[in-house]
């Protein structure tokens, strides 16, 4: 069996947070803030607030149109907000994985969202474990709540500044608490966060275009490290001196992110279609049609014809309707369900050698469906260009891979591997190439393409100083 969603690397959840005094109808503008990020998560959605001192929450399995409904947004008012999207497959088995989670403890109660992986997250759990705490999913988030409640902190801050210090890994997270909203982002900076100004307050989310579809005014990033917080309509930011060298995941620019987007001062757009010129340029073709696969590799199939003097043909139509593809039990279905996603126009292909563009090869199976449609359709020839370095590497810093034997470029090497996927060439963007088109600057974390992670062994945690719940 196949999955088609699991032919390419997955972002596993995109978050917005609001705070307006004098907006008890946010969650009405967070929806609205969700669909933007939808594609960061298609598995459940949820809504927090915070009316007079208390947090509801509705949340459940599906797509943010599929869960809320004007009676269900009406019914959730405040003007503290917290949303969330989620890619995380076991929601759909255990309903408490779905975000935000919400717990009430002894100090009143809290609604987290969270995005991305901690790697020491079974040695903290065990450690909670030891000392009373009893898990009700397997969410990260969960486990940061029960580090926030041990830590047992007068402000709930310095309990962040101490788990910003203690989890190893990368991540995004928002607290809605009692009285504020509180967001921090790993001392990587490997998952994304951006703060944005709305009339009358603030908004937080994973990505920029999250923030101009509500409306807001895109601010900055968070920085590596930072913790900020939203509170009766002002913003205080707190620096947690753990920040060690900004590593932004280098997939969000090559296909997570919206192209719309802007992730630390580069533009998501720019960057791909730059990195199609770039490619151009180390593995050109001699061809008469450049096509990029919907979405993510239209820019690039763009950059491509413009650095190749190669006409762009836009003759691969996605359907947008679709929804979410889940497993297949058979090879035809498998191949109807390629059909119905993505199909090409016979008219514009039949008798051309096409340059076929996509942003990355995970496991291939894809692609390969794919280039068959192409000779389907009369294609001469097809040279298949890929806008990153091939992908030999897991992660664990929340993004949904397959296990490395399972990853096409660990099975065969680059020139058997287009025979495989039936292609009559295929060309890598180099990692130079890649760095290139991300303004050339250090900063990312590449290493699902070279090794190279920012965290690779978790570090020395003394798990025995949590018992203090002091941030030291």
């Amino acid at each position: 069996m196949y999955d088609f969603g699991k032919d390419k690397l997955k972002e596993e959840c995109g978050i917005i947070a609001m705070s307006v005094p004098n907006d008890k109808n946010l969650a009405k503008t967070a929806y609205f803030g969700l669909n933007a990020l939808q594609h960061r998560g298609q598995m459940s959605s949820g809504i927090a607030v915070l009316n007079d001192g208390n947090i509801s929450c509705y949340k459940d399995f599906g797509l943010v149109t599929e869960v809320f409904n004007d009676n269900i947004l009406s019914l959730l008012k405040g003007n503290l907000c917290l949303g969330h999207v989620s890619q995380d497959q076991n929601a759909t088995v255990f309903s408490n994985n779905a975000q935000p989670f919400v717990v009430n403890y002894s100090k009143g109660s809290l609604a987290i969202a969270f995005n991305g992986g901690i790697r020491n997250r079974n040695a903290i759990k065990a450690y909670l474990e030891k000392n009373g705490s009893v898990f009700s999913s397997t969410s990260d988030s969960e486990i940061i709540a029960h580090s926030i409640i041990q830590a047992n902190n007068e402000n709930i801050v310095d309990s962040i500044r101490y788990l910003l210090k203690t989890f190893v890994g990368g991540y995004a997270l928002a607290v809605l608490t009692q009285d504020s909203i509180i967001a921090a982002r790993d001392q990587y900076g490997i998952r994304p966060l951006c703060i944005g100004k709305v009339d009358g307050g603030y908004v937080i989310a994973s990505e920029s275009c999250a923030i101009d579809l509500v409306g807001g005014d895109f601010i900055r990033d968070v920085m590596p490290g930072e913790i900020v917080i939203l509170k009766d309509g002002e913003i205080k930011s707190y620096e947690t001196q753990t920040r060690i060298k900004k590593a932004s995941c280098v997939f969000e620019y090559i296909y997570f992110a919206r192209p719309d987007s802007t992730i630390d001062d580069v533009n998501v757009y720019e960057a791909r279609a730059k990195s199609g010129k770039i490619l151009a340029k180390e593995h050109p073709a001699d061809a008469d049609i450049v096509i990029g696969v919907p979405d993510s590799g239209t820019p690039s199939g763009i950059g491509y014809a413009e650095g190749s003097k190669i006409p762009y043909c836009g003759a691969l139509i996605k359907n947008k309707y679709t929804g979410r593809t889940f497993v297949e039990p058979s090879k035809d279905k498998r191949e109807m369900s390629l059909k119905i996603k993505l199909n090409p126009i016979k008219r514009l292909i039949d008798g051309k050698r096409v340059v076929l563009v996509d942003d990355s090869i995970v496991r291939g199976t894809t692609m390969k469906s794919l280039i068959s449609n192409f000779r389907n359709a009369g294609a001469k020839e097809v040279h298949l260009r890929i806008t990153c370095p091939p992908v030999y590497n897991s992660c664990d810093f929340g993004v949904i891979a397959p296990s490395g034997s399972a990853l096409i470029a660990n099975v065969m090497p680059i020139e058997k591997m287009a025979e495989s996927l039936g292609a009559d060439s295929l060309g890598f963007l180099s990692l130079k190439g890649l760095i290139e088109s991300l303004k050339g600057r250090d900063g990312f974390c590449t290493g699902c393409l070279n090794g190279k992670y920012p965290v690779f062994e978790t570090t020395n945690v003394l798990l025995s100083k949590f018992s203090g719940g002091k941030y030291e």
